[in-house]
């Protein structure tokens, strides 16, 4: 009797110090600054860069002539990846843009605020 305790007493605390740890291990994730997570994004899974380049023409504007346009008309960058405002750049370029729309609708707030802050990061 004394054993199977001792046995069941030496689980719980194993199980318990390998759940702590692992609490702990995910808790030290570097966070990425608005600018870095809207890069991932442009380069990754947005998939932007196929299209837009920092200081070059494409297929779309660059980068720089978004944040350009957008910050001098003070026009609203996550309304027009929502499609949800008319585009301020290059509007013959706009039905090229709208297939991509279905990528960038799902995108979350904070995703979208990560773009608008690294397109205006061209600014500086």
């Amino acid at each position: 009797m004394k054993k199977a305790a001792l046995l069941i007493g030496l689980i719980l605390v194993i199980s318990c110090k390998k759940e702590s740890q692992e609490s702990f291990g995910k808790s030290t994730e570097v966070s990425q600054t608005p600018e870095q997570l809207g890069k991932s994004i442009f380069e990754g899974k947005g998939n932007c860069v196929a299209c837009h380049q920092p200081n070059q023409k494409i297929i779309g504007p660059s980068i720089h002539e978004i944040a350009t346009i957008y910050k001098a008309q003070n026009g609203n960058i996550i309304s027009f990846l929502k499609d949800d405002a008319k585009p301020l750049v290059d509007p013959t370029q706009y039905e090229v843009m709208k297939t991509n729309f279905a990528i960038t609708k799902t995108l979350s707030d904070e995703e979208l605020k990560g773009l608008e802050a690294y397109i205006y990061s061209y600014l500086k």
